[in-house]
């Protein structure tokens, strides 16, 4: 599988400081968005700790089946969150710190994503653009619940509350998206401070197969900024160039993660 990436983190218009994170390991297919949250820059300590931690635990995945990577993925992400946790009880400014996370990793012919909170994966294929994702949040929680409409949540007050995090209980459950990847297919990892200020179709927009990755992320931080920059503003562009295999189900699946209960 040949790409090219790029990402880019930007303070945004109103904050003074920035608690979002990124990392990005291209030859090793690792590509990762982290929100914090908390005081004191906790939350950049946050969102720091989650991607270093995730893209340690994720080793070669050469071979493995797409249950054995998610497997891979959600002891990365969980990982992460005990580490993250046992800073907030052992430091008494780190209390009540956390992060999302959204990790992308490419192997083989194949992608998969695991995700915590509400920081959003897109994919861009054929022209369509599609959020592969599902926040962790309550206006989402209630969109499900037929309360809202997404119109309606995107205004909602608690629109920024989410209802999963990394770091801020003793374990965490992450969702695990898989498929295959095709050429040209083009993948956003994006903190909310974009995705809140810009609508799926102005995303689509930009958004091209046929345009460099990092004009794409330069783009994309410039109008998330002209239409307010309220949040820190995080974006990773992936472009598909070519596959060694050839696609043979492009069938987005999504993997539960079944948490026992403790007795």
């Amino acid at each position: 599988m040949h790409i090219t990436a790029a990402g880019r983190t930007d303070v945004g218009v109103i904050r003074s400081g920035n608690e979002d994170s990124y990392l990005m390991v291209p030859d090793r297919g690792i590509f990762i968005v982290a929100d914090g949250m908390g005081g004191h820059a906790a939350g950049e300590v946050a969102s720091e700790m989650a991607v270093r931690f995730v893209a340690r635990e994720l080793d070669s995945l050469r071979g493995l089946s797409d249950e054995h990577v998610g497997e891979r993925m959600r002891a990365a992400i969980r990982a992460a969150n005990g580490a993250i946790f046992q800073r907030t009880l052992t430091e008494h400014d780190k209390r009540g710190m956390g992060t999302t996370v959204t990790a992308l990793t490419l192997f083989e012919s194949r992608f998969l994503i695991g995700q915590v909170g509400d920081s959003r994966a897109y994919l861009l294929r054929d022209g369509r653009l599609s959020q592969v994702t599902k926040d962790h949040s309550y206006v989402q929680e209630q969109v499900d619940a037929g309360y809202l409409t997404p119109e309606q949540a995107r205004t909602h007050p608690y629109s920024n509350v989410i209802t999963r995090c990394v770091g801020a209980n003793s374990d965490v459950m992450p969702d695990i998206y898989a498929g295959t990847v095709k050429p040209r297919d083009v993948f956003l990892l994006a903190s909310d401070g974009l995705t809140g200020m810009l609508e799926d179709y102005q995303l689509a927009e930009i958004l091209s197969p046929d345009r460099m990755p990092q004009d794409e992320v330069d783009l994309l931080i410039a109008e998330a900024n002209r239409h307010g920059g309220l949040d820190n503003i995080t974006s990773i562009i992936v472009r598909i160039d070519s596959v060694d295999a050839p696609a043979i189900d492009d069938t987005i699946t999504t993997q539960k993660t079944v948490v026992p209960r403790s007795r």
